[in-house]
């Protein structure tokens, strides 16, 4: 495989684009946004998501997404609420031969369901990845040493693209449990928020520690509920990420709760940003998860009502410190 396709003109798109283009590859990116194309194209620069980093050769941009369908294997770095509507529109002028790997992480609003149920729906016969872990953009885009989770249903498939599309700075680990690196991707953004109203809120290393604990509790529950491994969640899909997400301002989702916690508004802190903060959209995506499989989430709910509800920050916070006392289980 010598093209990838990247589907989405972000910054996270860019960064796996120049990680690519870095070990020899060509990648194509996708973007709707005509600035962006014509950015790349003109100046090597993703000035709009990712300024500042001087793309290699190897990465172009087109506004066609036929022409981005020539690659060998696709990478699918949309929003997640936008990923059914991307791999539709792929759907015509798509070699159902080529994997397309999805680097979203979230669950669907509207469905209550992981990405890889979208694709299947959608895309049956493509074989289908998911690419997750403890990441920021500008960091891999830099060259930086970061490992990722590639999970694939095929786990020889899996362990053959992760040999594919890893860099000397970006490490693939394969996994065949596609469920379990999904759930680790998308709730560890809704703990990161709640971490970040703990920031915000100065409440303490002590109280993020004990949060991002039974934040971990919560992934397990909910992935063993959905079929999961547990132990998938010990690797860069859920503990990694987990801590990387929970404690970092570069985070948006951590920097969102922080600036909850001081006391802004969603409205406020949404209006000054570019980029999706996908730990909103999963936490109410995640209300309809649990409701459907029977699983405490008493952290998830808790950001979804301050969140989408109008629920008080500082009354949330009680409710969740008066809890009854139980035993903990590993």
């Amino acid at each position: 495989m010598q093209t990838i396709g990247i589907i989405g003109g972000g910054a996270w798109g860019t960064a796996l684009a120049q990680s690519f283009a870095g070990s020899g590859k060509k990648a194509v990116i996708w973007a709707r946004e005509e600035d962006v194309v014509s950015s790349i194209n003109g100046q090597n620069e993703n000035v709009a998501f990712l300024p500042g980093i001087k793309l290699h050769k190897n990465v172009t941009a087109t506004g066609s997404l036929t022409e981005a369908l020539k690659a060998d294997a696709f990478l699918i770095v949309t929003p997640a609420q936008y990923v059914r509507s991307t791999l539709a529109a792929m759907k015509a002028n798509l070699d159902s031969t080529k994997p397309v790997i999805i680097c979203a992480k979230g669950v669907e609003i509207d469905t209550g369901v992981l990405m890889s149920s979208i694709a299947a729906d959608v895309i049956p016969e493509s074989p289908i990845g998911i690419l997750t872990g403890p990441t920021f953009a500008v960091e891999i885009a830099k060259g930086l040493p970061s490992a990722v989770t590639l999970a694939m249903k095929d786990k020889d498939m899996a362990e053959k693209m992760a040999e594919v599309l890893s860099s000397r700075s970006l490490r693939m680990y394969a996994s065949d449990d596609i469920i379990g690196a999904q759930v680790g991707g998308a709730v560890k953004n809704v703990i990161a928020i709640a971490c970040g109203v703990i920031e915000g809120k100065k409440l303490g290393d002590s109280a993020r520690a004990a949060l991002v604990t039974r934040g971990l509790a919560e992934i397990a529950r909910l992935a063993s509920a959905l079929g999961a491994k547990r132990e998938t969640l010990m690797g860069m899909c859920g503990v990694g990420d987990l801590l990387l997400t929970c404690s970092s301002m570069q985070s948006r989702n951590f920097s969102l709760g922080v600036a909850l916690g001081q006391g802004q508004t969603l409205e406020e802190i949404l209006s000054k940003r570019n980029s999706v903060t996908e730990g909103v959209y999963t936490a109410k995506a995640l209300t309809v998860m649990a409701k459907n499989n029977a699983v405490d989430m008493p952290i998830s709910d808790a950001v979804h009502k301050c969140l989408s509800e109008g629920a008080n920050v500082n009354e949330m916070i009680e409710k969740m410190l008066d809890r009854p006392i139980k035993a903990e289980n590993a």
